[in-house]
């Protein structure tokens, strides 16, 4: 900071000058204080204005909290903003170096970060590589991620950057308090783009913020501002507070960053669909292992959406894994050798962390791929458990289930879809019935030489011709003829897991096998096995949705017995709710608070935008302030009753004044119509000490209208016809 800006400050602070003796007494003020003393009082002033405006901008840091975590966050956000203000008070006292201020800033917080993230040493080419990929990528990577993301350094990074170029801009702007909260107020914009605050959460941070902001301009404020106005103003951020948390329920807002716009690059992997009837003519060769003692019925690899006809594909949504998706309800210790070519990881269908690893996910279907792995892995694996009730068998299917499409549908599959379900509508039942179905009339392939193959020229073998197959033609066939019947339906592959093994337990090719999986409303996606229902067994069904689902096969009426589900009988209930009663967008408490929270915040609007004009009015110099003081006192008299005859000049106004009026209302007045006389009529320009005499008077007339009537003043803080009118000739 410059000496000319402190010696600015040390004005600002210092009282204002003795008037001349024609001033009213009551309005003299003490000599100024000594120079040093105003010097030294301004470098605290300062120091303490540096501190307030960094650590606004720390707060607006913070504010990513929801996509890293505060325990993540808060030391390389500490470090900017302790490595800024150590910058700052040293530019202060070494006048020489206050013009290389922002230089000296951004390279001490980018070497002070390059130390926390990277290791302490000496700047090298790693550290330089990472910083560079903070400016450049880290952001992009964020948005790759699932949140809470990874606090690694190269997500992370871009946080603590964009507070130290805020912080850097908001020290350089430190003349103007106001505006230099805005590189702050820029770095909370960012962080609301990324995951919006709402609720309670909202309402603290925006507080906590208003605070900091408001001791700031209090410090900060013109010598004989009063500071009643931060009054209003806090309640005014209260009301607006409060409102926005009654009526915002969550919803993100319009302008909120998609993960879309970071797209990961196209990821090119071959099928493992197509590998199955390879590994089960090789069935000894171990794939992976696993420890622990959570109970498991099969392990995903891929899940497949879209089917042309001829091939299925994935539909690739994947993201970074982050830090975690919840809590994890199981976990394992799985250990793949590198014997095992392709990317993908074992997986459950709910995964929420992954140790050891920083994998792609997919959150859709939990598939885990990691597209670099060149040598053995091994990770921690933490999911939940799919849930469903006792009575899943009447369950309905989820219509809002996105899936793909079926291709050209050869001669007679339609019939026998319909067929196979017994001509049930869609539904969990119908699902079941096709499984059984399939188990039924077709039986799974055996010998050296397995059939290969799912688009429909193999499907229509399967179906019509041979009737014997893989689980690869079983799921694929099942996937097929679900979607046809209107049942929302997905391919998954993976591994079984190998019956009557605890302890560590080594999974083979000859476990691999592929499935079906059907949307059901209110559950998710569950997994069937028209495959291992036609080798005479059943899929392995431990706990949780797989116990379930065997509950309700086991529930399955037999084909003659077999009928539609009942309705849900709340459904026409719900149905009549929605067209009678479900227009409003919140309850009423709420919405009643929130129409309060709008008529207080109009309310209160009118006393701010009066202080806004008369900090417009202040910012006048010459011939111009002194007028801008002469509106000001016949503004604040006519919001006090006191009428204003249009074309009266200043000593006719302090004629008219009713006797019961405070002297030094009057007084105040003739001490500015002298100033008025000087800056319109002596010829010469209005200099400083003329426009300081005039504001001064006006403080003289607002000290003689606080001895007002209570009812007088609370009108004339309301009033608002003199900030929508401006009477002519005025």
């Amino acid at each position: 900071m410059s000496l000319q800006w402190t010696v600015s400050l040390a004005d600002r602070l210092r009282p204002a000058p003795a008037v001349k003796e024609s001033m009213p007494a009551h309005e003299a003020v003490k000599e100024s204080l000594p120079v040093s003393d105003a010097v030294k009082g301004a470098f605290t002033a300062r120091s303490g204005a540096t501190a307030l405006v960094l650590l606004a901008t720390g707060l607006a840091g913070m504010l990513f909290a929801p996509v890293f975590g505060i325990a993540a966050l808060a030391l390389p956000i500490v470090v900017v903003v302790a490595v800024s203000f150590g910058v700052t008070e040293l530019c202060t006292r070494v006048a020489a170096l206050t013009p290389w201020r922002p230089l000296l800033m951004l390279l001490v917080g980018l070497l002070a970060l390059g130390e926390l993230e990277f290791g302490p040493g000496l700047p090298d080419a790693e550290m330089l590589r990472g910083l560079l990929n903070g400016f450049t990528q880290s952001w992009q990577l964020t948005l790759q991620s699932t949140w809470p993301a990874r606090p690694d350094p190269e997500l992370l990074l871009f946080v603590p950057l964009a507070v130290l170029v805020a912080a850097m801009l908001s020290v350089e702007l430190l003349r103007r308090p106001a505006v230099a909260l805005i590189p702050g107020l820029v770095v909370a914009g960012l962080s609301q783009a990324y995951v919006p605050l709402t609720g309670p959460a909202a309402t603290a941070a925006g507080l906590a913020y208003a605070v900091v902001a408001g001791a700031l301009l209090m410090l900060t404020r013109r010598h004989g501002a009063r500071a009643v106005f931060l009054v209003p103003t806090a309640v005014l951020a209260v009301a607006v507070s409060v409102g926005v948390t009654a009526i915002d329920q969550g919803a993100q807002p319009p302008l909120a960053i998609q993960h879309e716009a970071a797209p990961l690059p196209p990821l090119r992997v071959s099928d493992p669909l197509d590998g199955i009837a390879d590994r089960l003519t090789h069935p000894a060769v171990p794939v992976f292992s696993y420890t622990g003692a959570a109970p498991v019925d099969r392990w995903r690899l891929a899940v497949l959406d879209d089917f042309d006809g001829v091939t299925w594909r994935s539909d690739e949504g994947y993201r970074r894994l982050g830090a975690s998706l919840g809590d994890a309800a199981h976990q394992v210790r799985i250990t793949v050798p590198a014997s095992t070519d392709g990317p993908w990881l074992p997986s459950q269908p709910e995964p929420v962390a992954v140790g050891g690893v920083a994998p792609l996910v997919d959150q859709s279907s939990g598939v885990l791929l990691l597209p670099d792995r060149t040598g053995p892995v091994s990770y921690e694996l933490g999911w939940r458990e799919p849930t469903a009730s006792n009575d899943l068998l009447d369950a309905g299917i989820d219509p809002a289930a996105v899936t793909g499409g079926v291709g050209q549908v050869p001669a007679g599959v339609a019939e026998l879809a319909r067929t196979a379900t017994s001509g049930l509508r869609p539904s969990f039942r119908a699902a079941l019935v096709l499984e059984r179905y399939l188990a039924e009339h077709y039986q799974r392939a055996t010998g050296p030489k397995l059939p290969t193959g799912s688009g429909w020229t193999q499907l229509r073998t399967f179906l019509f011709s041979t009737k014997a197959g893989t689980s690869e033609q079983f799921a694929a066939a099942y996937v097929a003829l679900a979607r046809i019947t209107g049942i929302p339906a997905r391919l998954a592959v993976g591994f079984r897991t190998p019956a009557g093994v605890s302890g560590s337990t080594t999974v083979h090719n000859g476990d691999a096998f592929a499935w079906p999986e059907v949307a059901v409303a209110g559950v998710g996606w569950v997994p069937l096995d028209p495959a291992g229902g036609a080798a005479g067994g059943s899929a392995q069904s431990q706990a949780g949705l797989a116990k379930a689902t065997a509950q309700a096969r086991a529930e399955l009426p037999p084909p003659p017995q077999l009928r539609d589900p009942d309705l849900p009988k709340g459904d026409q209930a719900d149905a009549g709710d929605g067209s009678s009663g479900g227009w409003l967008p919140v309850p009423p408490f709420w919405l009643l608070i929130g129409l309060a929270a709008l008529v207080l915040l109009l309310v209160l609007a009118i006393p701010v935008l009066r202080r806004v004009r008369t900090a417009r009015r202040l910012r006048r110099t010459g011939a111009d302030a002194v007028v801008a003081a002469w509106r000001e006192a016949r503004d604040l008299l006519r919001a006090h009753g006191i009428a204003v005859p249009r074309g009266a000049t200043v000593r006719d106004l302090a004629g008219l004044l009713p006797s019961t009026m405070d002297s030094s209302v009057a007084e105040g007045l003739e001490w500015l119509a002298r100033q008025v006389d000087v800056a319109l009529w002596s010829g010469g320009a209005a200099d400083d000490g003329t426009v300081s005499q005039a504001w001064s008077a006006v403080r003289a007339i607002r000290k003689g209208l606080a001895g007002t009537p209570l009812r007088t003043r609370l009108r004339a803080a309301f009033e608002v016809r003199s900030l929508v009118t401006e009477p002519a000739g005025s």
